[in-house]
């Protein structure tokens, strides 16, 4: 049960990494990165064959079962470690990646017939209260700015609180402050931590389980007591 436990977690944070990472993938292209999430769904759905060995070898005491079970314990205990690695080598790209797509996806931004980047950029920046690459004055360098000759930010950047905003620059309280490229990369190098916490937390669990397996396989092996208490024999 605890192993089934794990497996759904694990599952649980893959798939959100999975949708997570779909609404910031215009502004982080190597997709590489998804590999742990891919890894830890993997090794979630392989938790769920290892519980259910783990109960069988338990219940029937068998030798082969037990050694089965800590031999895969092992291969996917590697497998995390491996993910963890991962994780670390991902998260520390973030910033690299980030800062050299977000550029390209700001100066290919149409708020008039919006495509998908575009519509990216409105979604991050109301999500994350942010606009602009580093702050709104940003927006002046892009093509959009330029062809509107309007003065104004989209409509994005305006704060909830600034109910009349209409991304005017004449009214820079209006508008959110903070950059987003700071933002999009902390919010990735988030997702990262949490596979790598997941990955942590259940290589540990899975170390556990293969000392208690490694435990009960010694006793059977060593202790004659242990032996015939199981297979319901006596001392002659």
């Amino acid at each position: 049960m605890p192993l089934k436990g794990a497996a759904g977690i694990l599952c649980y944070v893959g798939a959100y990494v999975f949708i997570t990472y779909d609404d910031y993938d215009h502004f982080f292209e190597d997709v590489y990165t998804l590999i742990p999430a891919v890894v830890i769904i993997a090794v979630g759905a392989l938790l769920f064959i290892i519980g259910l060995i783990g109960c069988c070898a338990t219940i029937r005491e068998s030798r082969c079962g037990l050694a089965t079970f800590v031999i895969i314990l092992l291969l996917v205990f590697v497998t995390e470690v491996v993910v963890v690695v991962l994780g670390y080598v991902y998260r520390a790209k973030v910033e690299h990646e980030v800062d050299r797509s977000i550029q390209k996806v700001y100066k290919t931004y149409n708020g008039t017939n919006p495509d998908a980047a575009s519509r990216a950029i409105d979604y991050v920046q109301r999500q994350l209260r942010c606009c602009g690459i580093h702050n709104y004055s940003d927006w002046e360098n892009t093509d959009w700015f330029k062809e509107t000759k309007n003065q104004s930010v989209p409509l994005s950047c305006c704060r909830e609180t600034a109910s009349s905003c209409n991304g005017s620059l004449a009214h820079p309280a209006d508008l959110y402050a903070e950059g987003c490229e700071a933002l999009v990369v902390k919010k990735l190098q988030e997702i990262m931590m949490h596979v790598i916490w997941a990955a942590l937390a259940f290589a540990a669990i899975q170390l556990l389980g293969m000392l208690c397996a490694c435990i009960v396989l010694c006793r059977r092996s060593r202790d004659p007591a242990y032996e015939l208490l199981i297979t319901g024999g006596t001392y002659a």
